[in-house]
């Protein structure tokens, strides 16, 4: 498994990975974010909507919509799974199409939903760390993104780990 550990000191650091993501990763990868409400999901999500030409700022929170779609290159899908009460209500959201669409899929809340995600999912942990200041460890447990994982890793200076 490759594991990318990245403290982020403020938002800029935030929008660093965002933009380290959409660089590195192939087009129809999933993106699995946990963390505390107020995190940087969304945030992180901005950051990534922002680089792949849709404009900065465009995103936001997908929780009373469930899903939001940005065109750009890739396009970005981010879904948001914190109001559903059960995982079959995020199946009945077609979120299998938006897998295969050959965009970015970010997910929020993904451990409410996780097996419905595909076996190759990115997974995101934020944990916060102070008033802006984030650590973020991406780690990829199918082992298919490794390389992806050292481009981001490379673009934003942060710790990697290999592991078998």
């Amino acid at each position: 498994m490759t594991r990318v550990i990245y403290h982020a000191l403020d938002e800029q650091g935030t929008q660093r990975l965002g933009e380290a993501l959409v660089h590195a990763l192939r087009p129809g990868t999933v993106v699995a974010l946990s963390g505390t409400l107020g995190a940087g999901k969304t945030r992180l999500v901005q950051a990534a909507v922002s680089v792949s030409g849709t404009g900065d700022g465009v995103a936001v929170s997908p929780t009373f919509m469930l899903i939001n779609e940005y065109d750009g290159e890739p396009p970005v899908f981010h879904m948001d799974a914190y109001r559903l009460t059960d995982s079959a209500q995020f199946e009945a959201l077609g979120v299998y199409e938006y897998f295969d669409a050959g965009g970015l899929t970010f997910v929020e809340w993904a451990e409410k939903v996780r097996e419905h995600l595909p076996d190759d999912t990115i997974e995101i942990v934020i944990d916060v760390t102070g008033g802006e200041s984030r650590t973020f460890t991406v780690s990829d447990p199918s082992g298919q993104h490794a390389a992806e994982l050292c481009g981001v890793a490379a673009e934003i200076g942060a710790e990697i780990e290999l592991a078998p």
